[in-house]
């Protein structure tokens, strides 16, 4: 089990503060009196003590200590899960990857994926790194030591969800909101934008469901209209390289009240300008609403420059993380809204655990009122955390590069053999989706299924989403599968 910390060298043979002296209640959590090798029959026994989160050793001489930290980096692949967790290094921070190489090589080593399965399917569902695995099996031995939980860890885990995410789309933390699902954050978004009678709310044909039934019972309670945007005619677009956004800009006008759209279409991954749909949308003066959950991680967004009322994203995609956790980015003029609970943990004080018998009518400032209730997620943050961390670590615009790269080798030769795609300069590099004539053949995902070649069907498509566990040979083993089937 491969699991990736950073080790705070600079403080090995000095004496820590008083205030980071390990079983106090204050400052950083996850501190742990036993030696790290308590539990551990292959670690050097006493060699290294956790303080607040972090190794110090326990020799006195700096060469000594140096000799420990290099065995202790050593063993720090050997640790239990649980010891990681308790440790608090699942929670730090990677170190970017430096290198002039715009793609990645392959990453299948951090996953736990048999060599004869090809999963060319992440817009499904991602399968978690081996460090992400580490990360949920420590936070749950974690609970069997309820006493080392300490009041301010229900604040750092999700504060620190807040932070990563927020790096990945070019946010503050003061941005984020912590929230369960798609449609959760889509409520959000709807409880608080006013729609007028005879207004329209904008969806995309065949958008993804979570992004829809809020908008139609929006529509339907303030008497609005739910506009679909028609799917354009020609995926060609031979005067146009990005249909979709010019039939979404057209929709546009002064009727409108919100656009509720994707980054990427969630069946065959057409591209949006988000950019250039900001702008009308501003200038229109409607709100803009985003779920990136099929991009988030994986296609690089800047929300500084996109400029959404809200943007979420689940983590169980191209986050890499668990189900049921995910992030709400609020726009400045929308965090003295309303959340859809009426939780204490996102009321003023809540940080003092002896006063929460003190009712507070006011809420902490920003948008923690936003959060789901139970937000620190105990044994599904951490596992979020570690996911992001990586991602960060291995940066997004190098992993779009690099899956682009995989849909583009995909694409010429699913060309050779009849089959159709989306241009590429008109879809996200991390999709592709096969269009067969007369659509896809009902017993070729049952083929594929036997042979341990893992797609999904969407619409008249077949969707393949590799990413960076993917090899080449996963690839071949498809193209093996297609080219034997007949009628293609």
């Amino acid at each position: 089990m491969m699991v990736s910390y950073v080790l705070m060298a600079e403080e090995y043979g000095k004496k820590p503060p008083e205030s980071e002296k390990p079983g106090r209640a204050q400052g950083r959590s996850y501190s742990c009196k036993r030696p790290l090798a308590a539990e551990s029959p292959v670690a050097p026994k006493g060699a290294l003590t956790v303080v607040r989160g972090r190794l110090r050793p326990k020799a006195r001489s700096r060469p000594r200590a140096l000799l420990q930290l290099l065995v202790g980096i050593y063993y720090c692949n050997l640790l239990t899960a649980g010891q990681a967790s308790k440790m608090g290094f699942l929670f730090a921070s990677l170190p970017r990857m430096k290198t002039t190489d715009p793609l990645l090589p392959s990453q299948r080593h951090l996953f736990d994926i048999p060599d004869d399965v090809a999963y060319l399917n992440c817009a499904y569902q991602s399968p978690l790194m081996n460090s992400v695995v580490a990360a949920g099996e420590g936070a749950v031995r974690q609970k069997r030591y309820p006493w080392e939980i300490t009041p301010p860890d229900f604040f750092t885990l999700p504060n620190r969800g807040r932070e990563l995410f927020a790096r990945i789309i070019g946010a503050n933390a003061d941005d984020i909101a912590i929230i369960p699902s798609v449609s959760y954050g889509m409520a959000i978004a709807a409880l608080n934008i006013d729609v007028a009678a005879g207004q329209e709310i904008l969806v995309l044909d065949e958008q993804f469901p979570s992004n829809v039934y809020p908008w139609r019972e929006k529509a339907g309670e303030s008497g609005a209209r739910l506009v679909t945007v028609p799917r354009p005619a020609s995926a060609s677009g031979e005067n146009s390289l990005e249909p979709w956004t010019d039939v979404v800009l057209a929709a546009i006008g002064p009727q409108t009240a919100i656009v509720a759209l994707p980054h990427c279409h969630w069946t065959d991954g057409s591209l949006i300008d988000l950019v250039a749909v900001g702008k009308k949308v501003r200038r229109e003066g409607a709100a803009l609403v985003l779920d990136v959950t099929q991009s988030a991680g994986v296609l690089p967004i800047d929300v500084k420059q996109v400029q959404p009322d809200f943007l979420v994203a689940v983590t169980y995609k191209w986050l890499m993380g668990p189900y049921s956790l995910g992030f709400a980015y609020i726009a400045p003029q929308w965090r003295d809204g309303q959340g859809v609970e009426q939780t204490w943990g996102g009321r003023k004080g809540a940080e003092d655990f002896t006063r929460l018998v003190d009712y507070q009518d006011e809420w902490a400032p920003g948008v923690p009122r936003m959060d789901m209730g139970a937000r620190s997620q105990m044994q599904l943050m951490p596992m979020a955390l570690a996911a992001m961390e990586q991602i960060l670590a291995w940066g997004v615009e190098r992993i779009a590069a690099t899956l682009a790269e995989k849909t583009r080798d995909i694409a010429l030769r699913t060309t050779e053999i009849g089959l159709e795609s989306v241009p590429e300069e008109q879809r996200a590099g991390h999709f592709i989706s096969l269009k067969f004539p007369g659509g896809v053949p009902a017993p070729l995902l049952d083929r594929l299924f036997e042979q341990k070649i893992f797609v999904s069907a969407r619409g008249d498509n077949m969707r393949v989403t590799p990413y960076l566990y993917n090899s080449a040979y996963d690839i071949d083993r498809l193209m093996a599968a297609l080219t034997a089937e007949p009628g293609i």
